[in-house]
């Protein structure tokens, strides 16, 4: 475990172009989702900038799977937990980040059950994903949040999540899909984070065992004879030490006589062709175990905070919809259920015209107020008029053919076809969620996609 080994065949994710890497990065070790601790300004300005540059592909394209991938970093975390137990069990010494780990393990599990309940297959395919960059082929919102979770240290908040989405939005909208999508995209992405540094630790500490096993065999302790110690100084000597190895070796020989122990001048030769000393090494591995213990407690808290936090809200103060129909009508007096109902029927009328969400808001609010505009004839007339200067009288009720025809929406063969089994699925998860907030419930832990709603389904609206 000294030596580097080879790089994994068949890398399933990518590795973000803006991870620090250090001078002792594995090559078969991803390195943690990291990068520059930015600001909240700087996190606006950088989400600009990636908004004006991410480009995506057309709306046919279903890009990469990423089931597997979660699937894979599932059982990677398990069976570290399942490594670092055994190593509490046998009362070995692990460091404070495998405690946070170990100690926390039922938050993660309960994580990677969220992912696998809150990402139905049709859900994802709708997502818009990206063309180019280190996530091609993934959701854009997914590069959205792996730069939040790198410029914050995998630390989470709401407020600069908040503004770093309007600052990404002020450039390129986000769908209604999308907005959903940044929570379970937070989720997937510090379990990924988690994954990567669950890796470094069990390989460090592999690696520790691996130089304790070495200098036992260098100072002739155990069953090692005299030409073990001579095996294994030329095991030294051919090979390429990493920082927790290194380190690890040294503290067993620093305190040995050099005439007595030739391992320790070899040792000191080895780090000098590698262009560092053992002080160095000593130094840059303090830091390493201190950088990676704050960055593992970040992920767990974020999970924990992430898990209570009130996605409705959040989806509902930053979308660009929810803005249109709240300055043109009474939207924000409604009850949930109904304005999730509007956002539903402009989702879906998007997706069947060349117009965009916000597209498609801002128009049925004309509609809306060109009926309120118009002069009614009688007490009837009054009464339909009312209805009609309402934009969800042509989202969900009797006027959504005229708004069809208006924005050249395509027809659908039938009102009464049968959503595929998916979308059913969907549409339960978002029901249970608005039932939660209806019944004004602490559990909001399952922000779900809202699933279409058919017109006239649901009460609330204009008729």
């Amino acid at each position: 475990m000294l030596l580097t080994a080879k790089r994994r065949a068949g890398r399933t994710f990518p590795i973000s172009p803006t991870s620090q890497r250090s001078g002792d990065a594995e090559p078969d070790v991803d390195e943690p989702i990291s990068a520059e601790l930015f600001s909240i300004e700087r996190l606006e300005q950088h989400a600009a900038t990636l908004a004006a540059a991410q480009q995506v592909r057309p709306p046919a394209d279903r890009g990469m799977a990423i089931r597997p991938r979660v699937a894979e970093n599932g059982r990677v975390l398990v069976e570290t937990y399942r490594v670092l137990a055994q190593a509490i069990k046998d009362e070995r010494t692990i460091s404070p980040a495998a405690e946070w780990l170990v100690d926390n393990f039922s938050v993660v599990d309960e994580q990677l059950r969220e992912i696998r309940d809150d990402l139905p297959p049709d859900y994802y395919r709708e997502l818009p994903k990206l063309a180019g960059g280190h996530l091609d082929g993934y959701p854009r919102v997914l590069g959205l949040t792996w730069a939040y979770i790198a410029h914050t240290d995998s630390l989470f908040d709401p407020e600069s999540l908040r503004r770093m989405v309007h600052a990404y939005q002020e450039v390129e909208p986000l769908t209604i899909g999308e907005l959903w999508a940044i929570a379970i995209s937070l989720r997937i992405l510090y379990v990924e984070n988690l994954r990567r540094l669950a890796e470094r630790i069990v390989r460090s500490r592999a690696d520790r065992l691996a130089a304790d096993e070495l200098a036992d065999r260098l100072l002739g302790l155990g069953k090692a004879d005299a030409n073990d110690t001579s095996a294994a100084l030329r095991q030294l000597s051919n090979s390429h030490l990493s920082t927790a190895g290194g380190v690890e070796l040294f503290q067993r020989l620093r305190d040995q006589d050099p005439a007595v122990t030739p391992a320790l001048r070899e040792l000191e030769r080895l780090l000098a062709a590698q262009d560092t000393t053992a002080e160095e090494l000593v130094q840059l591995e303090h830091q390493r175990m201190a950088t990676m213990n704050v960055t593992v407690r970040n992920v767990i808290t974020s999970m924990r905070l992430i898990t209570w936090f009130d996605w409705a809200d959040f989806v509902e103060s930053v979308g660009h919809v929810d803005e249109v129909l709240r300055s043109r009508s009474r939207f924000a007096e409604m009850d949930f259920t109904t304005r999730n109902q509007y956002r539903s029927a402009v989702e879906e009328l998007a997706r069947r015209s060349p117009l965009t969400e916000v597209e498609v808001a801002t128009r049925a609010a004309d509609m809306a107020e060109m009926a309120k505009d118009a002069t009614p004839l009688d007490a009837t007339d009054v009464a339909a008029s009312q209805r009609m200067s309402d934009p969800g009288y042509y989202l969900i009720a009797r006027g959504r053919p005229d708004l069809e025809r208006a924005i050249g929406a395509h027809v659908q063969e039938s009102c009464t076809i049968a959503r595929p089994r998916g979308a059913q699925r969907d549409q339960v998860f978002r029901q249970i969620e608005v039932e939660k907030i209806d019944a004004h419930t602490m559990d909001r832990r399952r922000p779900r996609r809202h699933a279409p709603a058919l017109a006239g389904e649901g009460a609330g609206g204009p008729d």
